[in-house]
C-alpha cells in the first residue's frame, strides 16, 4: 500500500515519531509504520529493542536512527509488549507476536510472514527455522 511521501517522516535520536502513542524512531515511516526498507503492504509491525526500549520498523532502521548497536527482546520479557501493529496501534507481547499466524490478533491485518526469517535480529530465540514451525518459543 503506497502511502504519499508527505506521509513519511524519518526520526533518528534523540528524538521520536510524535504519530505514536509509543516511542518510535525510523527511515521515511510511514502512518503504519512501514519504511524505507520494508514497504509492502503486510509490513505494519513495529518492534520493540531491548537496548533502548524504543520501537523501530526494521533493523535497518534502527542501524540509521540510532546511536548504538541493536539488542534483541530478551526471552525472559517475551511476556511484556514488544511489537506495534501500525494498522490498529494495538501493542502485543513478543509470545503473541512469535505465536501469532501472522496476523494481528486484534484487527487481523496480516503480518509479512517472510520476518520469521531473521527474527532472531529482534527477538532472542533458539534459532531461525525459516517460518516452518514455532522454534519452541
Amino acid at each position: 500500500m503506497p502511502t504519499e511521501p508527505s506521509d513519511r517522516e524519518t526520526t533518528t535520536v534523540p528524538d521520536t515519531d510524535p504519530r505514536f502513542e509509543v516511542p518510535l524512531r525510523g527511515i521515511s515511516v510511514d502512518p503504519e509504520t512501514r519504511c524505507a526498507h520494508w514497504d509492502d503492504p503486510v509490513d505494519v509491525v513495529a518492534l520493540r529493542f531491548g537496548c533502548c526500549e524504543t520501537y523501530y520498523p526494521c533493523d535497518a532502521c534502527h542501524a540509521g536512527a540510532a546511536d548504538h548497536e541493536a539488542v534483541p527482546w530478551r526471552r525472559e520479557r517475551f511476556d511484556e509488549p514488544a511489537v506495534l501493529c501500525g494498522a490498529c496501534g494495538k501493542r502485543l507481547t513478543a509470545r503473541t507476536y512469535l505465536d501469532s499466524d501472522d496476523t494481528c490478533p486484534a484487527c487481523g491485518a496480516a503480518f509479512n510472514p517472510g520476518c520469521r526469517k531473521h527474527r532472531d535480529r529482534y527477538f532472542e530465540v533458539e534459532g531461525s527455522d525459516g517460518g516452518d514451525d514455532k522454534d519452541g518459543l
